[in-house]
C-alpha cells in the first residue's frame, strides 16, 4: 500500500481561506477568489457550510448545505456569467415604503384588513 507524501492536499477541493470579501478555493493546482460580491450566496453562510464543497467533476463545484453548483469557469471569469439569482437576507422580503405606494392606485399606502372572526359572521 503506497500512502500519499506528507504535506500535499489529497482532496481535490478545499478552502483555505475566508475573509470578509470572500473566500480561496484551491483546485488541483490552481487557487481561486471566491467574492462576495460576485456570488452572494455565501456572503451569509456559515465556515462550516463554505467549506464543505464537493468536486463532482474536474468543472463542477457543489456546496451540498447551501445547494450551490457552480462552474468552475464561473468564477475564474465571473463577469461572463451575470447572476441569475440575487441573494436577500431574510428583512430585504418585506417590501420598501415606495415599493408599497407604487402598488396602490392613488399612491398611497393600503389600509390592512380586518379578518372577520367567526363572531362577526
Amino acid at each position: 500500500m503506497k500512502s500519499v507524501a506528507l504535506g500535499l492536499s489529497t482532496s481535490p477541493v478545499e478552502v483555505t481561506n475566508v475573509s470578509t470579501h470572500g473566500f480561496w478555493l484551491f483546485i488541483g493546482e490552481r487557487e481561486l477568489f471566491v467574492a462576495f460580491r460576485d456570488f452572494p450566496w455565501f456572503s451569509e453562510a456559515s465556515i462550516r457550510a463554505i467549506t464543505h464543497v464537493e468536486l463532482p467533476s474536474p468543472h463542477h463545484l457543489y456546496w451540498p448545505e447551501l445547494d450551490v453548483d457552480l462552474a468552475v469557469e464561473s468564477i475564474e471569469h465571473p463577469e461572463q456569467y451575470p447572476l441569475v439569482s440575487q441573494a436577500r437576507s431574510p428583512n430585504t422580503y418585506q417590501p420598501s415604503p415606495s415599493q408599497e405606494r407604487r402598488s396602490s392606485p392613488s399612491g398611497r399606502r393600503a389600509k390592512p384588513r380586518r379578518r372577520k372572526s367567526k363572531h362577526d359572521r
